[in-house]
């Protein structure tokens, strides 16, 4: 039978889609199949139902509408609405491990707007956690309360959970600490974080009918509204009161007021969300012609209300976590993380860990292991909107420190365009940071005089920022550093073999990419870095990875790579890959190794026990996989990812001194994230 997790509150509002997305985040890492339900839905596709699948290809299924609720609590056969919820719950149950379950919204929308509820609807949760069996998660909406008064809810939330099992109660959205002694079971305070429940433009366009008049592109769309200024008063006074993240709301024949709010925008004196325009009131053509002039993308929208109404249908108005929102939800999961003991959490679900690792519970132990010893990376390419995305969506879940290299302006600009918080990165511009570039020509300069460098030659260099950012590296002002995104490959490794350089100990840089299947994870190394390794260089590489894939948790069997199995076949490239195997045996002889081998045998068990029969402890379990030089390793990852729909994270460098890892150019903002998160923790060691 599958473990439920009933995630309900007392009242309207308190944020349990949030919270069901960390709980559901914990869960996704200790169990193998997680499923989400919704005991009653109001609308099909369920918004909650699809956020959790959206993120973590759970199963999903709801139970009967609330109209049915409604029809047959009025007649009086609660027992009946309680029987379809069972059964539609345990036709999805026998697909999982663990389900969570989100309860009813009590007469409100799952945008936070008030409708006809059901009557007691605190009882009926209650009584669905105790049919369907589940642990209890009480949700306590701690917005506008005091202190005081949150403890109180806690309290209640608890004494009316009390005959069930309660893992914790989480106090959402609080405003001041909160202190709940004499609770025998965990109290979580959460505070309030506008920029998550805060809805978007396009969310804010769509609940009040707004017509596009300008701007309206995805990335503008997505910016969070947190609040709203009426623009009546003069340009001074106007401008005097925007604030970032406002939604300016004008009659459109304000002329003044919009020019003033877009340039405003576009200096940087507020990064506001957008424009609303009230009275049906299109503005100027040639309004619009000089606002597209500024080239940023700021939405526009018309609406046939005053300002007045239109600010009051702004009231209370609340976001919903979606899926297509990863913004929102990497602050979503950064703030849930920040505040609740996930560990303790976790050990109270008493559920067994999986040995299954599917790709999102290795990026999920990633993110974990970098914040739990924060290190500091910088990325050259700051100017790029991909790492600007990442770099926000990094911060905001704690993964590390970072520094951003590039023009501050054009960052701060690219920043605000994106309606991106990026308060907490720093930027440094190479070309006007003189102490920084004086102090790193001259170590440079001593670095490479044996090649005719001289300083003057080294002060020009410095401006290149993968120099400037591997100089930041090797004099400790970071700790690692991630480029690649829009530079070839050789630009990023080239000045850390110049200036980091290998160990001691190891005779060869190289690389592996971790394969990301959907039920484990295989180590490939080395398929970007080294053309054609000799015997020695092979063995390297495969003693590097093993280490490497240990130190991400993945228990290394060794399989050198060739296209013979044993003594099946014959040549100079099957002779290089058995002197590797004979190489790495002797100078780790603990470390479980076979080669040559082919591909098939070493990861099938049928395929081995036909090519090698016996005991070879990695024929057919082999985690890590050395090719025997990079055409055949560089194909075979990209064969893999693109037709097994793999999730393959890489390069990651191995065997210098100090971490710098490469990006393909075609990487995604997911790809950039657990980039930086592997070099956090290389950082680490």
């Amino acid at each position: 039978m599958a473990r439920g997790v009933y995630v309900t509150s007392l009242e309207p509002g308190g944020g349990k889609s949030a919270i069901a997305l960390g709980l559901a985040e914990v869960l996704s890492r200790r169990v193998r199949r997680l499923g989400v339900f919704r005991p009653l839905v109001r609308e099909k596709p369920d918004p909650v139902v699809e956020l959790l699948r959206g993120r973590y290809g759970m199963a999903g299924a709801g139970g009967p509408s609330y109209q049915r609720a409604s029809e047959l609590i009025g007649a009086h056969r609660t027992n009946d609405l309680v029987g379809e919820i069972l059964d539609a719950y345990y036709d999805l149950e026998r697909e999982c491990d663990a389900v969570v379950i989100v309860g009813t919204d009590y007469g409100h929308d799952v945008a936070g707007r008030a409708d006809a509820g059901l009557p007691d609807e605190v009882a009926l949760n209650l009584r669905l956690a105790s049919d369907l069996g589940a642990a209890v998660l009480p949700v306590v909406n701690g917005h506008h309360r005091s202190a005081a008064e949150v403890a109180d809810a806690v309290r209640a939330a608890y004494y009316a959970c009390e005959s069930l099992p309660v893992l914790a109660v989480v106090a959402n959205r609080v405003a001041a600490q909160v202190s709940v002694p004499g609770l025998p079971v965990p109290v979580y305070a959460i505070p309030d974080l506008p920029a998550i429940a805060a809805p978007t433009v396009k969310e804010v366009a769509t609940a009040l009918g707004a017509t596009p008049v300008h701007g309206a592109t995805t990335a503008a769309l997505a910016r969070d509204v947190v609040d709203a200024i009426v623009g009546a008063a003069q340009v001074p006074t106007f401008l005097d009161n925007l604030r970032d993240n406002c939604l300016v709301v004008t009659p459109g024949d304000r002329s003044d007021l919009i020019v003033a709010a877009v340039a405003a925008h576009h200096t940087g004196q507020a990064a506001i969300s957008g424009l609303l325009l009230t009275l049906g009131l299109e503005p100027d053509p040639r309004v619009i012609a000089l606002v597209g002039r500024f080239k940023v993308e700021l939405p526009i929208f018309m609406v046939p209300r005053d300002s007045y109404d239109t600010v009051a249908a702004l009231s209370g108005l609340e976001g919903r976590l979606r899926a297509d929102n990863p913004r929102k939800m990497s602050a979503t999961l950064g703030h849930f993380e920040s505040h609740v003991d996930t560990v303790e959490l976790a050990s109270r679900l008493d559920l067994a860990r999986s040995d299954r690792v599917t790709p999102l519970m290795f990026e999920y132990e990633l993110i974990e292991r970098a914040r739990a010893d924060r290190r500091h990376v910088v990325l050259p390419e700051g100017e790029e909107e991909r790492i600007l995305r990442a770099a926000e969506s990094l911060t905001r879940r704690g993964v590390c420190d970072l520094t951003l290299l590039g023009n501050r302006e054009r960052i701060a600009l690219r920043a605000r365009e994106l309606g991106l918080d990026l308060d907490d990165v720093r930027v440094v511009d190479p070309h006007d940071n003189e102490r920084w570039r004086n102090e790193f020509a001259g170590e440079y300069a001593r670095l490479r005089a044996h090649k005719g460098m001289t300083r003057d030659l080294a002060y020009d260099l410095m401006t290149d920022v993968n120099y400037f950012g591997t100089m930041m590296v090797h004099t400790g002002r970071a700790d690692a550093m991630v480029s690649g995104a829009v530079h070839p490959t050789a630009d990023t490794i080239r000045p850390a073999f110049e200036i980091v350089k290998t160990l001691p100990d190891t005779g060869i840089a190289s690389s592996i990419f971790f394969m990301c299947l959907p039920d484990h994870v295989l180590v490939y190394g080395d398929c970007a870095i080294n053309p054609d390794p000799d015997p020695e260089q092979l063995a390297d590489i495969a003693i590097s990875s093993a280490e490497t894939a240990a130190r991400f948790g993945v228990e290394p069997r060794v399989a050198m790579l060739s296209y013979s199995t044993g003594g099946s076949g014959q040549g100079m490239d099957v002779d290089k890959v058995a002197i590797a195997t004979k190489l790495v045996r002797e100078r780790r002889p603990d470390l479980p190794v076979e080669g040559p081998i082919q591909y098939d045998a070493a990861v099938d068990a049928s395929v081995a026990a036909t090519k090698m029969p016996g005991s070879s402890e990695v024929a057919g379990r082999a985690t890590v996989l050395i090719f025997p030089d990079l055409n055949t390793g560089n194909n075979t990852y990209k064969a893999v990812q693109r037709s097994a729909g793999a999730v393959a994270i890489g390069p990651v460098m191995q065997g210098l001194r100090k971490p710098v890892n490469d990006l393909s150019r075609g990487a995604t903002v997911r790809d950039i994230i657990s980039t930086v998160a592997i070099t956090a923790i290389q950082s680490q060691h």
